[in-house]
């Protein structure tokens, strides 16, 4: 084969990878992004609240979290996962959202929570227990769906 041939063969090869990268990348955004959006469900005294969360499994997710997030629905939040129950600790450095902070036990008991936190704030928020997840929501939401400490969270 000559040297033309092959060179236009590799061409073609490495076009029908892009194109099955981008087709993949396009019909999967929410992985290529990192994101992978599951329901939760936080149960109250006033009932049964879904929450659509995004998951952050390794150190790299969860040091980034929400920092730089501009908005973020009612309903929505994000869940920190650290695998195994330990004394854990948050901070809202380039976090420009007010949160709220629901720090939670492996069995999904409602261990502590951090109200209304205030972005941008270096001061660090403490677990007060050994807890193995974090969800943080918008600033308000334990109020409005009145989250107590020993309430329980329906994970995965």
């Amino acid at each position: 084969m000559s040297f033309i041939l092959r060179y236009r063969y590799a061409l073609v090869v490495l076009a029908a990878i892009v194109v099955a990268i981008g087709a993949w990348l396009a019909f999967n955004p929410l992985q290529a992004s990192g994101e992978r959006p599951d329901r939760i469900v936080v149960l109250t005294k006033s009932g049964e609240h879904p929450f659509t969360v995004e998951w952050a499994t390794n150190a790299q997710e969860r040091e980034r979290g929400l920092m730089f997030r501009e908005s973020l629905a009612p309903d929505h939040g994000m869940v920190f996962d650290f695998m195994v129950e330990q004394d854990v600790s948050f901070w809202m450095r380039n976090t420009p959202l007010p949160l709220d902070m629901v720090f939670i036990h492996a069995d999904g008991t409602v261990a502590r929570i951090a109200r209304n936190t205030v972005p941008f704030s270096e001061t660090p928020l403490p677990s007060g227990a050994r807890v193995r997840y974090v969800l943080e929501v918008i600033a308000g939401t334990s109020d409005r769906i009145g989250l107590i400490g020993g309430d329980k969270v329906k994970l995965r």
